[in-house]
Order: C-alpha cells, then structure tokens, then sequence
C-alpha cells in the first residue's frame, strides 16, 4: 500500500505536463495550404526572416515564433477608377490585372510593404499606369479600336513601376471604357455614319467592277467577230454550206429535194417534214 501511495503523485504531475507539452506542440505547428507560401516572423530575432520561404505542406515552427502565410500563386484584383481622357474629359475604366508575389522573396515583400502589400504597392501602380495611358486617348480611340494596345500600354507602365518590388505582373485586362451619355451617342452616330459610307463606297468600287468585266467581255467578242469575218472568205462559206447541207441529208427525220441553186450557188432545199 505505500507503494501505491507513492506512485499517484508521480502520474498526477505527469497529466499537466503532457497536456503542456501537447498545447506547445499545436502551436508549434503550420499547414501551408496548396498555391500558398509562408515566411517566419521571429519575436525574439529580426522580425521577418527573409532568408527562406515554405512551400506547401506541414511545418514545425518554434512556438515564440509565427508563421504568415500568403497566397502565391496567380491571382486578380478588379478595380474601377476615374481618368482623363487626352481633351480632358473623365471616363471609368473597369479593368482586371493578374499578378503574384515571387516565391523566393516573399519574405522581403512582407518586410518591406506589409502584409497588405495588396493595397501599399499594387493598387497605386495601377491607378498610376491607368491615368499615364489612358490620358494618352480620345474618348473614341477608349471606346473603340485602341483597347488592346491601351491594355499592353498599361502591363508596361505597371511592369516599370513595381520592378525590384518583389511582384510581378502577368497580365491587364480593360474590361469596360464608359464614357458619359452624350459622348457615347455622338460616338456610336459616327461609327455608324462611316460603317455605312463604307457599304456604300464599296457597292459602288463593285459595280464599277462589274461594268468594267462587261465592257471587256464586249472589247473581246467584237474583236473576235472581227476576226472571223475577216478570215471567212465566199469560198470558205459556200463550203461550209455544202458541209450542212450534206448533214441535213442524212438527216433521217428529214426528206430533202434540191433543186438548181441559189443566187449565191448554194443548193436550194425543200420538203423537210
């Protein structure tokens, strides 16, 4: 029985600490989800550990330490800002960019811009790039045919102005221009104006066309007529008469009397039935 009495203190005092040892252990440990990136916030050290980025899956972390972890694949932000035109007339422009923060610098993004960097740094080189191009612009050329060489204008300026800033740009999409209601009217009227000037002109370049295939059709039978009448002699055409004038006679659905000849020596035919 004393022996009994000497062991239960022992477990007693084992139970808080296993339960200690399992709470640091839960804190100890992070799971960086897939697309996903972590970087080491040391409380007791430097602060942000730039030196080296986890990837995906289960870390053990120092539990006076704290992960943070950032998504680092592709991803999109859609915004709709307000910009002059080149005349100076305000337009929105609704627009999508796809980026994502460098793997290896992850560290050095956070330390330097925060965990918004979001908001610190790509939100202002998009408004930045947007009112630097599109203030290049009339209304018409934003409404119209310049969308794919303002949205390349735009990748370029965004692309300069976050390089070395540990973030890179795929791609801008503008996805709307809109203009105010009159302007867009006036717009749309002339568009339409030169799509039918267009029709037309090109109704009147293809009849123009076809006349010219007429008169040369025309230039060439007269001058094939020429030709022929040129190249066919009396002779030629009595023979030629003679020729039909045979076949006509075999001709069994025909009975053929001939009968002296005509004033041009050609045999005169009668009773076809």
């Amino acid at each position: 029985m004393a022996q009994r009495q000497f062991e239960f203190p022992k477990v007693g005092l084992l139970i808080p600490v296993v339960v200690v040892l399992l709470i640091l252990f839960a804190k100890s440990t992070v799971t960086v989800g897939p697309g996903e990136g972590g970087v080491i916030f040391e409380t007791l050290g430097e602060g942000i550990n730039t030196e080296k980025t986890y990837g995906e899956g289960f870390h053990i972390v120092a539990p006076w330490n704290k992960m943070i972890v950032r998504k680092v694949r592709q991803q999109s932000i859609s915004d709709e800002m307000n910009v002059l035109s080149v005349n100076g007339l305000e337009v929105k422009v609704n627009g999508t960019i796809w980026y994502e923060p460098e793997f290896e610098n992850l560290g050095s993004l956070i330390k330097t811009k925060g965990e918004d960097y979001e908001r610190e740094l790509l939100d202002p080189a998009i408004n930045a790039a947007a009112r630097s191009v599109v203030g290049r612009y009339t209304p018409e050329q934003l409404y119209s045919s310049k969308r794919d060489v303002i949205e390349q204008e735009i990748l370029d300026e965004v692309t300069k102005l976050l390089e070395g800033q540990f973030l890179t740009v795929k791609r801008v999409l503008v996805e709307d221009v809109k203009l105010p209601p009159t302007i867009k009217q006036a717009i749309e009227r002339k568009l339409k104006q030169e799509q039918e000037s267009l029709e037309y002109e090109f109704r009147l370049v293809t009849a123009q066309k076809e006349a010219e295939k007429v008169i040369i059709d025309a230039k060439g039978k007269a001058e094939s007529n020429r030709i022929l009448s040129a190249s066919l002699t009396d002779k030629i055409l009595q023979d030629k008469g003679i020729e039909a004038t045979v076949k006509l006679s075999e001709s069994p659905n025909s009975k053929i009397i001939v009968i002296g000849s005509g004033d041009s020596g050609m045999p005169i035919i009668l009773g076809n039935q």
